[in-house]
């Protein structure tokens, strides 16, 4: 019945474009009208017995193909806690309709938007697209272009948001790959079959709003795919925006700032250990800035079950700050005296030694003599003593001291330290009774002259380790370039 139909349908046409261009060489306004009226004619005629149902090639049993190419006009945003991109671009198709050509001196015809309910158009849509839409303002921004081979030109101006799987490990020195796949929702590759156009399928505008605040797009590779689905096999397109993140903004607001406060909880080793509060106070200080950045940077990203790079550097300077607090806590333990007074250390020395009832007869207590200067004897493990340059004490308490003197010597500092560690009440006592002896109680720590030099230079390594790993450190999760398989219809 179509074929009978066709060859009257091409009489009918010569005689119309015969008579279009008859009028056109009379060159009056009736002529024009003329012209006109024989194009709503040409396209009533070629609309007749028209199915928009089928596409093109269905009687031919072979594929359609959707010709595509992409003019991108601006990016961006780029969301990570939603993990998705935006762009606005000019997209368009192209494939051949031969029931829709005609002959004549006209080349093209340039079609009002409703002829697209008349004709059929393939139902694209992109497979990982959230919220897209076609710009209508003042009108909808489409155009539909017929020539006389029977080619369709169909461009539209539409806003994408699509998801991009992001990978955050090296946060904020990582590089994204954010796809846009590109699909038939209903016909498979034996109805219609996609395919990029020309050799810049993916161009840009230049100097149109490419420019985004945190990334650099660095290319965009795209290819030719086929999707396997449920309903059969399926032909896409894809193209990858491969992003790199400027890390500028993350320097200078948060690395920075947790360096500069890490070396400033450091200013606690020469401060001297009988000011606790001034001590404690900048590390609690220290810690609740650093408490408050980590805070902040986690507000743009998601809850991702990794950490981030970001992550590992707030660790390793929330740990510094924590190591000073506990350095002086070692310190203030075990060799702080007091508040400095002498006679709340010398309280306590007199506490100490309080039980005297069970001592021997021949012991004597030693007498003060205001006129007999006592020094202050020191030796190598930090024990302390009184003795006087003159002998003041009875050979029963002089042989006493010489065994004391004996045995703290051969005290070693690896048993110091066990003390230390099992923080040994008495050894404790022993030693702030020796400090109250020696009045020093503007000492500097032994432990804080280590920290002044050991702290800065770990930080520093670290800090080495950690620019230097991530510099030249490749993303581990790298994404796919092809369609994931898990796409299923709804």
């Amino acid at each position: 019945m179509l074929t009978t139909i066709l060859p009257k349908a091409d009489f009918f046409l010569v005689i119309l474009l015969w008579s279009i261009k008859f009028t056109i060489t009379a060159g009056d306004g009736s002529s024009q009208e003329l012209l006109i009226k024989n194009i709503t004619q040409i396209l009533d005629l070629l609309l007749k017995d028209y199915d928009n149902s089928q596409h093109p090639n269905h009687r031919a049993e072979r594929p359609t193909i959707i010709k595509t190419n992409m003019l991108i006009r601006s990016m961006g945003p780029i969301s990570e806690f939603d993990m998705d991109f935006s762009m606005d671009c000019y997209f368009r198709q192209h494939w051949n309709d031969p029931r829709l050509r005609f002959r004549g001196p006209v080349e093209n015809l340039s079609l009002n938007i409703k002829m697209l309910e008349k004709i059929w158009r393939p139902d694209t849509y992109f497979h990982n697209g959230k919220n897209s839409y076609v710009h209508t303002i003042t009108l909808p921004n489409k155009l539909l272009r017929l020539s006389k081979d029977g080619d369709i030109l169909y461009s539209m101006r539409l806003t994408i948001k699509a998801k991009c799987p992001m990978c955050l490990k090296n946060f904020p020195m990582d590089t994204q790959s954010c796809p846009l796949i590109i699909g038939s929702y209903a016909y498979t590759t034996k109805q219609i079959r996609y395919e990029w156009h020309g050799e810049a399928a993916v161009s840009y505008a230049q100097g149109i709003g490419l420019a985004l605040s945190q990334f650099d797009l660095i290319s965009s590779p795209y290819k030719n795919l086929s999707l396997n689905r449920m309903e059969g096999e399926f032909s896409v397109l894809q193209v990858n925006f491969n992003l790199v993140r400027f890390a500028g903004y993350f320097l200078i607001q948060i690395y920075v700032p947790c360096i500069l406060i890490v070396v400033l909880s450091f200013v606690g080793f020469f401060i001297n250990r009988e000011a606790t509060s001034d001590r404690v106070g900048l590390g609690v200080t220290s810690i609740l800035t650093l408490s408050t950045i980590s805070l902040d940077t986690r507000t743009d990203l998601p809850k991702v079950h990794y950490a981030t790079a970001l992550d590992w550097f707030l660790v390793m300077s929330f740990g510094f700050v924590m190591a000073t607090l506990l350095e002086f806590a070692s310190v203030h333990y075990f060799t702080k005296v007091g508040s400095g007074e002498r006679g709340e250390a010398f309280g306590e020395e007199e506490e100490w030694e309080e039980p005297t009832e069970n001592r021997s007869s021949d012991w004597t207590r030693p007498q003060k003599n205001p006129n007999v200067n006592c020094s202050i004897v020191y030796n190598d493990h930090r024990h302390f003593g009184w003795r006087s340059p003159v002998e003041i004490f009875d050979t029963p308490s002089k042989s006493m001291e010489s065994k004391e003197t004996q045995t703290e010597k051969k005290m070693s500092c690896f048993s110091q330290f066990l003390r230390c560690v099992v923080a040994d009440e008495t050894f404790r006592r022993e030693r702030q009774k020796a400090a109250a002896g020696e009045r020093s109680t503007n000492s500097v720590s032994k432990i804080d002259k280590i920290s002044r030099v050991l702290f800065p230079l770990s930080f520093f390594f670290l800090n080495c380790f950690y620019w230097g790993m991530y510099s030249y450190l490749h993303d581990t999760c790298e994404l796919k370039n092809h369609p994931q398989p898990s796409f299923r219809s709804p």
